[in-house]
């Protein structure tokens, strides 16, 4: 009788989770138009993105990421995932980004978990906000990021808010970490 219980409330508890992804995505759809679904095959890793405000890919994209530019080129969305062969650490990656990527920065967001983290903020005249996760144990991470002007933030912090919710980090080709 229990094992039954537990399996329904889990059933309940993944129709609310994709029911709360698919509102959100019909939200996000209604304020930036069509958008589509990257998923990297190599890594797992998924994202969508509205493709008016990032209509371009760069030629560089590997089957680690890709970087997307507004039709201004003024705004990146960069998404990726590499393999961890250095075993690096979360907190150790997160040191590394804030001294070679954001040194000098005004960080205003900066969230640490067991197995990810966000950093936001503004340098320069760009504001930045990244989520990096660490999947399959620390052997892999995952990483998508927004930089985009500051005196395009009313427009571009709604962009960002729209598009996390679709992130999904990978756990490899077969799910399952291999």
């Amino acid at each position: 009788m229990m094992r039954g219980s537990v399996r329904r409330a889990a059933i309940g508890a993944l129709f609310l989770l994709v029911l709360g992804f698919a509102n959100a995505a019909v939200a996000a759809s209604q304020k930036f138009g069509d958008w589509e679904t990257l998923r990297n095959e190599r890594h797992g890793f998924l994202i969508a993105y509205p493709v008016k405000v990032f209509p371009q890919q760069t030629n560089q994209n590997t089957d680690e990421g890709q970087v997307f530019y507004s039709g201004d080129g003024r705004a990146q969305l960069l998404v990726g995932a590499f393999a961890n062969e250095h075993a690096t650490t979360l907190r150790a990656y997160r040191k590394f980004l804030l001294k070679e990527n954001y040194a000098g920065a005004d960080i205003d967001y900066a969230p640490v978990r067991k197995r990810w983290f966000i950093l936001s903020g503004t340098i320069g005249d760009e504001i930045f906000c990244q989520r990096v996760n660490f999947t399959c144990g620390g052997r892999l991470i995952n990483s998508w990021a927004m930089i985009y002007p500051k005196a395009e933030n009313r427009f571009y912090d709604r962009v960002v808010e729209a598009i996390a919710p679709t992130y999904k980090p990978g756990t490899g080709r077969a799910g399952n970490c291999r």
